[in-house]
């Protein structure tokens, strides 16, 4: 198993675009979070990519040091409590129109933002998104 430097390297190696920290990527999971949870208005590829920070922990949970992952799975499992929360699960059907899906066992590509607003909202809406707050803004 991996420390936390070693595991940014690997994964910059295997093609992340730079060697990010366990704490860089827990940072971008809780900033999204966040944005879902206020109501994320950005464009759909923004959306898309910004998911990805979730992938980036899946990968590194599987390489990382067992007492690195039992020092941050509890913030993490807090973080994915708040964004499926904060989310509509459709089976990844609004998404699956912009962006290919990954593999089953990645959820969080699979449910949608419960709150549609802005640019992601009526690129959702117009893919069918359902069971979701109507837009705010």
């Amino acid at each position: 198993m991996a420390t936390e430097t070693e595991v940014g390297e690997l994964l910059h190696q295997r093609g992340w675009r730079t060697a990010f920290t366990v704490a860089e990527g827990v940072n971008a999971w809780a900033a999204l979070v966040s944005a879902i949870e206020r109501g994320y208005s950005d464009f759909t590829h923004e959306y898309t990519n910004d998911l990805y920070c979730r992938n980036w922990l899946h990968e590194a949970w599987l390489l990382l040091d067992d007492h690195i992952v039992q020092l941050w799975t509890p913030q993490i499992k807090a973080l994915d409590d708040r964004y499926r929360a904060a989310t509509v699960d459709d089976d990844g059907i609004g998404l699956d129109q912009f962006h290919r899906l990954p593999g089953p066992d990645l959820w969080w590509w699979r449910r949608h933002p419960r709150i549609l607003t802005g640019d992601l909202g009526r690129s959702l809406r117009s893919a069918g998104a359902i069971g979701a707050d109507p837009e705010t803004t």
